[in-house]
């Protein structure tokens, strides 16, 4: 966990100053880090992806009205707080990478309405990393400036995933 403790300091230090950042030059001036759950081992897994035969086309809506095309790759099935869960991972075509988006029951009042995403690590054959520890909210949380693919209905779990990024601090 002390590498997502890095990870976290690292972001903190890019969103204060780096002129990349996805906050506006206003609201660097008042940041001092983002908020996050504690690191939770329980939600690191490494997972076996139940690959779809047929990787059928997903248009995904952004919150700028706009749409991103992605390959529905498969399903992973997991369990968090005794309850089992199931996600659906994407392929991106244009940027060729794995994609994980998902909506669960903290959004609004703890972390950002529109989803968080995760960036699976692919280890070869079908298994994956997914470390919700490492979920984060797209841009458009920080700045409307930003287009974010909104999450699918299938990937909006009805359980609290209580690991990665919070909302902002006010």
């Amino acid at each position: 966990m002390s590498s997502v403790l890095a990870e976290r300091r690292q972001k903190d230090e890019f969103f204060k100053s780096s002129r990349h950042s996805p906050l506006t030059s206003q609201q660097r001036q008042t940041f001092d880090g983002l908020a996050y759950y504690e690191p939770n081992p329980a939600l690191d897994f490494t997972l076996e992806v139940n690959e779809f035969t047929d990787k059928e086309t997903l248009t995904m809506q952004t919150t700028t009205g706009d749409v991103r095309t992605f390959q529905k790759w498969g399903t992973f099935s997991f369990v968090v707080e005794g309850q089992t869960a199931e996600l659906v991972l994407y392929y991106g075509s244009d940027s060729g990478h794995f994609f994980l988006p998902f909506m669960d029951a903290t959004n609004t009042d703890e972390t950002y309405s529109g989803g968080r995403y995760i960036d699976p690590e692919w280890l070869g054959g079908r298994e994956f990393h997914i470390d919700f520890n490492r979920a984060y909210a797209p841009y458009c949380a920080y700045n409307d400036r930003w287009s974010c693919p909104i999450p699918p209905l299938e990937n909006r779990l009805k359980v609290r995933i209580e690991a990665g990024e919070k909302n902002l601090p006010a």
